[in-house]
């Protein structure tokens, strides 16, 4: 915890800005697609990468249903059991935040943005940091996969 409150202090004096909302444990990511390609294209890379994708929630579509108007907002819903089972093992509750989601939404400027919950986040948030050396292992070779699956994913066409 100390190191990410390092960076973001000196990130914050050099001026430098990182993807990232510290307080929330949330990623963002800009796609330069507009929400339907990037929902596409992340279904797609999900399942070259063998995840299963559990559940695609279309929230602006459900709004619409009821009178709201919502700019493009969906919602996957994804994992892997191999992965997600070892960090239930590390500490149960994190079966609160698992599967791993990924919001895709429209901003009032029109530009499209994908959200997930960052790994680290997740380990502190369930103080499953430094428990067990696989513990560790794992929030590093998911927080890696999933940078990498969202740079595949809005990369420009």
């Amino acid at each position: 915890m100390k190191n990410k409150l390092f960076v973001l202090i000196l990130s914050l004096g050099l001026g430098i800005s990182f993807p990232t909302f510290a307080d929330s444990g949330l990623i963002t990511v800009q796609s330069p697609h507009s929400v339907q390609e990037t929902v596409e294209k992340l279904k797609q890379v999900l399942d070259e990468k063998g995840m299963t994708l559990f559940a695609h929630v279309k929230h602006s579509q459900s709004a619409s249903e009821v009178g709201v108007t919502l700019r493009p907002t969906e919602l996957l819903i994804f994992g892997n059991p191999k992965v997600g089972s070892i960090l239930m093992e590390c500490q149960q509750t994190t079966a609160i935040d698992l599967p791993q989601k990924a919001l895709v939404m429209q901003n009032s400027d029109d530009e499209v943005w994908v959200l997930y919950n960052d790994p680290a986040y997740i380990a502190d948030r369930h103080h499953i940091e430094g428990k067990v050396a696989k513990c560790d292992a794992t929030i590093d070779k998911v927080s890696k996969a999933l940078a990498n699956i969202m740079k595949t994913v809005t990369e420009p066409k």
